[in-house]
């Protein structure tokens, strides 16, 4: 209490520069907060850690294919035969917001080579259509609507274009690139910019009725075009089998595996060079825990059968319980849920579509409302340099931008949290803090019984998000014990939650 007293009779720079060193001479080493961990392996880049906050979002499947009732178009369809009758973008994009996507990717040119927007380098577009007397752009109209209802904007070019009639030559290569640059300078802000793995094969190809086929590895010239990317929109992130952002998950159902690294290594088909359709495409479900490049999956899946609307799939529209088990499958296991919503030939999303969307938003909301566990105290076996900064209760904190860690040298450790009375829970939310790195390697849960501690699950990869389902439990102590690490464990979020009934 001396020291107390004295501050009391101290005045101006003087009772500044006293107060601080007298409020650190019981705790020399905690006025020094030691460093934050150094990164381990790959690490995420800006345009990558924004595209991780993304995690549900919408596919827009349609274009031509909408109005001849196929999945694949050959590239000899009629301009006059895509006429959407009642398109309204702002239902689109509302919808989507509303249903609690956060961005959409529209098919701006499928395979087919039909041109969503009025390419000033084709005749093969809308310009050519009856939709808005041949003055329309559906790229734009979505843009601006995304832009009014808070939603990021996406597209997806395809490279083969089985209507042109260069395709297979240099030519073609320009021309695919023009049309990017049309993309990506002409509507505002991409988010990403997706390219199909689908190369070569029968086609129109200007009315030459042939196959052709590329070298998928030398053809496009990839580095060039996403140097491209890089150039007019920096921020977008690029998908495709290979990266250089985002990687396939070497499915179209929607799940990645139950480890699932965000780090991974690419290999082409023949153990070579890979390339966008040239990959051991499998090994996307789980990744590479020692991969070489920090390339998270996207899980692509359509709430239809088909990728495109077909009127014959009404009745077939995924249940609401079929999607929250995806969402838990996919953003529950590090990567994104990209959900293909096709809109119908009015150019609307379709209400049975819309149903089963809303009831998804009801149940996560209700699923994620309250966490259990920012009202624990929480505890650690290792808190590193004993510093608050990086204490126990960062992982139970309201963001996943605090977190807990332990000394560098401690890669095995346990948090614990402690309730005054018991909870009832059966979700686990974890986060890593990954912006240093995916560090660990294997976890276990735990509750108390009053007499001992049970294990309710264990797991491998973390990363940025990983949902686990239990069975119900209530109790008064959770542990989550760190097995393994390959460096010393940031861990951003422990949440507990009860799973919302339909």
């Amino acid at each position: 209490m001396r020291g107390h007293a004295r501050l009391q009779t101290l005045k101006g720079p003087q009772l500044k520069s006293s107060a601080v060193f007298l409020l650190c001479l019981p705790l020399l080493t905690s006025c020094s907060a030691p460093p934050p961990p150094k990164p381990y392996g790959p690490i995420p880049s800006a345009r990558q850690l924004a595209w991780h906050e993304l995690e549900y979002y919408a596919f827009l499947h349609f274009n031509m294919n909408t109005f001849t009732d196929r999945e694949w178009g050959y590239g000899d369809e009629s301009p006059a035969l895509f006429n959407p009758t009642e398109f309204d973008a702002d239902q689109i994009a509302r919808t989507l917001q509303e249903v609690g996507m956060k961005a959409l990717i529209l098919t701006a040119k499928h395979h087919d080579g039909f041109c969503l927007w009025p390419s000033q380098f084709t005749e093969h577009s809308v310009k050519n259509s009856p939709w808005r007397g041949g003055k329309g752009d559906v790229v734009r109209e979505l843009a601006e609507a995304c832009k009014r209802h808070g939603l990021k904007f996406g597209v997806y070019l395809s490279p083969w274009d089985r209507n042109h009639k260069d395709y297979g030559k240099p030519e073609y290569v320009t021309y695919y690139r023009n049309q990017l640059r049309e993309l990506l300078t002409n509507y505002g802000e991409i988010f990403e910019v997706w390219h199909d793995g689908a190369n070569g094969g029968d086609g129109y190809y200007g009315g030459a009725r042939e196959s052709r086929f590329i070298d998928k590895k030398t053809y496009y010239d990839w580095p060039a075009t996403w140097a491209l990317v890089r150039e007019l929109q920096p921020n977008a992130v690029i998908f495709s089998d290979v990266g250089p952002d985002i990687r396939w998950v070497g499915n179209e159902n929607g799940y990645a595996g139950e480890t699932c690294w965000a780090t991974y290594s690419p290999v082409g088909e023949d153990g070579g060079e890979p390339a966008p359709g040239d990959t051991r495409y499998r090994e996307g479900i789980e990744g590479h825990r020692e991969g070489k490049h920090w390339l998270p999956p996207e899980c692509d899946v359509s709430i239809r059968p088909g990728w495109f609307y077909h009127a014959a799939q009404d009745s077939l529209v995924k249940s609401a319980e079929t999607l929250f088990d995806l969402y838990f499958e996919s953003v529950g296991r590090g990567g994104a849920l990209l959900l293909n919503v096709p809109p119908d030939r009015r150019g609307r999303i379709h209400e049975n579509d819309e149903r089963e969307l809303r009831r998804l938003k009801r149940r996560l909301d209700e699923t994620f409302a309250i966490n259990l566990a920012q009202g624990a105290d929480a505890t650690a076996t290792h808190v590193r340099g004993e510093a608050s900064s990086f204490g126990a209760g960062n992982a139970s904190a309201r963001d996943n931008q605090s977190y807990w860690a332990t000394d560098d040298a401690i890669t095995a450790a346990s948090l614990t949290l402690e309730f005054r009375t018991p909870i009832a829970f059966d979700c686990v939310m974890l986060q890593e803090y990954i912006a240093l790195g995916q560090r660990v390697e294997a976890f276990v849960l735990e509750v108390w019984s009053g007499s001992e501690w049970q294990i309710i699950a264990e797991g491998t990869s973390i990363g940025h998000k990983r949902l686990l389902r239990i069975p119900g439990v209530q109790t008064k102590k959770v542990r989550l014990n760190i097995a393994k690490a390959s460096a010393c464990p940031a861990i951003a979020n422990l949440g507990l939650y009860k799973i919302a009934q339909q």
